[in-house]
């Protein structure tokens, strides 16, 4: 199972030497794939929670592609309405060829009302147009003179059973984000009898869960998977193995934009778990 993290592309910390130091940390502590978020128009529903400046993903990911080695890259999520589906497809095929191979492209239908009228596109059919962005997108790619022959990994992101079904039929993995334990099994069960009904093959789980240490123990129904002691947090990896995850992808983002300007405090719980996850020999300290 791949250990992956939401690295913080956004917020009033964020500038290109941090975005640098993330990406060393990242790499550097051994784990496997360093994801970033997505957001096109900075209106007022966005900047409440991601606000500027906020590195655009495609960009931002072709950056930090010359500035590592070994690392996956990839978008947790991009939100698919906002572009062109040939863009984003050339955009995404340029970068996995850039890179030599290394994207995921996770992609989601989007949530900010604002942001969408500013660009406007009808908020109303997000769904409809994620559908056939994500088709269109796999025939440009199938189109190898054009777009290269390198594969494209997609996880198809949403918790709602519109988003199971949307991994079914269009998604490599399914990819849920911050949720609770008792939830993911009960939905990767879902998953599955989706799947069953359309006769096709289950997508691999690829979950975004929370990272938040702490050092007296979480309890309740409500606590989130990747919330609480070391030990539940390696708990709660073991379960997502068990559970058949491929990748588990820790996000340090707790929701107040000022942890942007602190992010040594994410950076050390990331060196608490890569310290459980990986023998000393296959982790280096960042330059």
């Amino acid at each position: 199972m791949k250990i992956g993290v939401n690295v913080l592309n956004f917020g009033p910390g964020s500038d290109p030497g941090v975005l640098r130091s993330w990406a060393q940390t990242v790499e550097g502590l051994g784990f496997d794939l360093l994801m970033v978020s997505d957001h096109v128009a900075i209106t007022p529903d966005v900047a409440e929670r991601y606000p500027a400046p906020f590195y655009e993903p495609f960009t931002t990911l072709s950056w930090l592609a010359g500035l590592t080695t070994r690392v996956r890259l990839g978008t947790t999520v991009l939100i698919a309405p906002y572009r062109h589906p040939l863009l984003t497809a050339r955009m995404a095929a340029n970068l996995q060829e850039l890179s030599g191979g290394r994207l995921v492209l996770g992609v989601g239908v989007g949530w900010a009302r604002q942001e969408f009228a500013a660009l406007g596109v009808p908020f109303e059919r997000r769904g409809r147009l994620t559908d056939e962005h994500l088709r269109d997108m796999r025939a440009a790619w199938a189109d190898t003179a054009s777009y290269g022959d390198r594969r494209i990994p997609v996880w198809v992101g949403g918790n709602s059973d519109a988003g199971l079904r949307r991994a079914v039929r269009l998604g490599d993995a399914w990819h849920p984000l911050r949720c609770t334990m008792p939830w993911l099994r009960e939905a990767a069960v879902g998953l599955k009898a989706f799947a069953d009904g359309q006769r096709r093959p289950v997508p691999a789980l690829a979950p975004r869960i929370a990272l938040r240490l702490t050092e007296a123990p979480v309890g309740g129904p409500s606590r989130l998977a990747g919330e609480g002691t070391i030990d539940q947090i390696m708990d709660d990896l073991d379960q997502l193995r068990l559970l058949g995850a491929e990748a588990v992808v820790l996000d340090p983002y707790d929701g107040d934009p000022r942890e942007t300007c602190h992010p040594q405090a994410a950076w050390q719980a990331l060196d608490t778990v890569a310290a459980h996850l990986y023998p000393p020999r296959t982790r280096t300290e960042p330059s």
